[in-house]
Order: structure tokens, then C-alpha cells, then sequence
């Protein structure tokens, strides 16, 4: 089985830095709210773990994501059995403002006053949902959360 992992880079004032990957091969870059070692609501980043991926059908994104991408939507691609959280999609959005705890897509990323950002959220979207609902539809539902940052040798945001 193809492994998907996010694996954890950088960190801002209030922002981490991700890679997706699928099958060993880099899909986009993901923005995440800080980690922390205590879930503050809305404000906490998915803890390191294997987690199960599923689509969600029911979700109010869900139909807002059907009427924004029709051609290919098949329901939000949630993140499942992650302790105290829930409804956590992979979606799109362009920095910690926009999520409150779920990963967004991001084609390329930038640092702004010590916070990062991830830009061309669309295009990687549109990129990387395909890949993730194969993968679901061919029974590769697990998802690993790795941290890899700055104490692993990464530089922080100043």
C-alpha cells in the first residue's frame, strides 16, 4: 500500500509548514495552525499519529465544495479518528485565519511577519484532491502526521 504522509517542516509564529505526500512523491505543500502539546480549539494543529482518511458526504463544506469544483467532487476528504477532533478536511485557504485545525492546499508558500503562508491554494487543490479520492477508492485510507521541525534541523521563522 502506497503510503500518505504530511510531514512537518517549518513553523511559524502561528502557522506549520507541511508537505503531502503520496506514494513517496511530493503533491503540494499543506499550512496547518501551530503545534502544540495541548488541543486548544480551533487554534491546534493535528497531533503526530496514523490516522484514517474517508469522504464525507454530509459536511456544509461538502456542498460548497460541490458547487465550487462539480467536475470532480465526490465529497470532502476528511481526516478520521484524531482525539478530540472532528470534521478536520483537507480544503483550501491561504493562511492560519483560514483553518481552524484542518490542513489547506498550497501550491507554493511564503513567510510574512513570521507566520507562513501558502499561496496558489486552488491549483493544488484541484492537484491533489484526484490523488487523495484514488487512493481512498482503492482502499489507502491511512494518512501518517510526522513532525520534522526545527529541533530535526529545519530553521524556524524568526
Amino acid at each position: 500500500m502506497r503510503a500518505i504522509k504530511i510531514i512537518r517542516v517549518a513553523e511559524g509564529k502561528n502557522s506549520t509548514l507541511s508537505h503531502l505526500y503520496i506514494g513517496g512523491l511530493f503533491c503540494c505543500y499543506l499550512l496547518e495552525d501551530t503545534v502544540r502539546d495541548h488541543k486548544v480549539p480551533g487554534e491546534t494543529a493535528i497531533p503526530p499519529g496514523e490516522y484514517g482518511l474517508l469522504l464525507n458526504h454530509g459536511a456544509d463544506m461538502n456542498k460548497r465544495y460541490a458547487k465550487r469544483y462539480p467536475a470532480f467532487h465526490e465529497g470532502m476528504v476528511e481526516i478520521i479518528e484524531i482525539p478530540n477532533y472532528r470534521l478536520v478536511f483537507f480544503h483550501t485557504g491561504n493562511d492560519h485565519t483560514d483553518t481552524r485545525g484542518c490542513p489547506l492546499t498550497g501550491s507554493y508558500w511564503e513567510l510574512v511577519n513570521g507566520d507562513y503562508r501558502v499561496m496558489g491554494s486552488e491549483v493544488a487543490y484541484r492537484h491533489v484532491y484526484p490523488l487523495l479520492l484514488q487512493e481512498i477508492n482503492h482502499g489507502n485510507d491511512r494518512l501518517v502526521v510526522e513532525n520534522r521541525l526545527p529541533h530535526d534541523d529545519w530553521v524556524q521563522a524568526p
